[in-house]
Parts: C-alpha cells; sequence; structure tokens
C-alpha cells in the first residue's frame, strides 16, 4: 500500500475545514435534495452540454447522456486526482459525484408527476425514458436507489477525507 501523503501545518487545516465544510453542506443537501442551491447552476449546465455531446449518439443515449455527464464530469476528477497521487483531494469530487446522485434522485423521482421546472421547452428525460423502457411506475423506488447511491458516496467522500488526513499527519 502507498504511503499517505504529508499535509503539513496551514495545508493539512484547509483540507480538514473544506472537509467539514462539505460534511456540513452535504448534510443540509441530503436532507432536502429538491431544494435549489448554488452548486445546482453548475450541475445543470453540465447536465445540459450532456444533450449537446450524448445526442449525436441517438435519441436513447443522447436523453441518458444528461445524466452520463452528471457522473463522468466529477469522477473524472476522482480519477485524475486519485492517480495524481492527491487521494484528499479526490475525496472532494468524489462528494461531488454524491450531490449529482441526490439531484439526479430528484429528477428522477418526478416522471411521472412532471413538476420540477425545465430549461427551455424540452420534455422531461427521465419520464421519456422511463416510460421508454416499462419502468414509469418504478420512478420513485428507482429515484430512491440513486439518492441511497448518493448517500453512500458521501460518507465514503466524508470519512475517507477525514481518514486520509488523519493518516497522514506527521504525528500519526
Amino acid at each position: 500500500m502507498e504511503e499517505p501523503k504529508q499535509f503539513l501545518g496551514d495545508q493539512r487545516r484547509w483540507r480538514l475545514l473544506l472537509t467539514l465544510v462539505l460534511a456540513v453542506y452535504g448534510w443540509h443537501c441530503l436532507r432536502a435534495p429538491a431544494e435549489y442551491r448554488w452548486l445546482d447552476s453548475l450541475d445543470l449546465a453540465i447536465h445540459e452540454a450532456g444533450h449537446l455531446i450524448f445526442g449525436l449518439g441517438g435519441d436513447t443515449l443522447g436523453t441518458l447522456g444528461v445524466t452520463l455527464m452528471q457522473l463522468i464530469v466529477p469522477g473524472t476528477f476522482v480519477l485524475a486526482l486519485w492517480r495524481g497521487g492527491d487521494h484528499h483531494g479526490a475525496t472532494v469530487p468524489l462528494w461531488w459525484l454524491g450531490q449529482n446522485c441526490w439531484n439526479i434522485s430528484v429528477y428522477l423521482k418526478d416522471a411521472r408527476a412532471q413538476e420540477l421546472p425545465l430549461v427551455g421547452t424540452g420534455e422531461h428525460d427521465w419520464a421519456l425514458l422511463l416510460d421508454r423502457w416499462g419502468w414509469l411506475d418504478r420512478d420513485q423506488t428507482i429515484g430512491g436507489v440513486v439518492y441511497l447511491d448518493g448517500v453512500l458516496i458521501y460518507t465514503v467522500a466524508i470519512v475517507g477525507g477525514w481518514m486520509l488526513l488523519r493518516r497522514s499527519s506527521p504525528s500519526t
């Protein structure tokens, strides 16, 4: 196993503060995932970019691609930071991945009701997909599973970030 990177002084304190801020902010997000917050604007931009990028792959991929983008973008940062040796740094986009799961779960759970305001005059991505697959009546269950995935990812990010800082402490 690779030796933990040593974080000294201010860098360690800033990383600890960041982990604590993400823990608190994430707790608020997971308790009310449908509430709009500042990070949701970035998530929405990435979501909409998925229409352009994955739209080239056909109707189903173009529709599913918006959610894929919300998972791929933070996932790419996780991999890049982890491979670069900044394991604690990788917990930040891992946290973001969990937060995106909560957003996706809200959208999934709205598939039948279609009450969420949409950008432009587009159609509800998950209503289209779940209806096409014959799963529209399962929107609440599927959304719940994605929400729980987000909770698990959030927990791993926060606990992992704290443990990595603790293991990298010069006094341990």
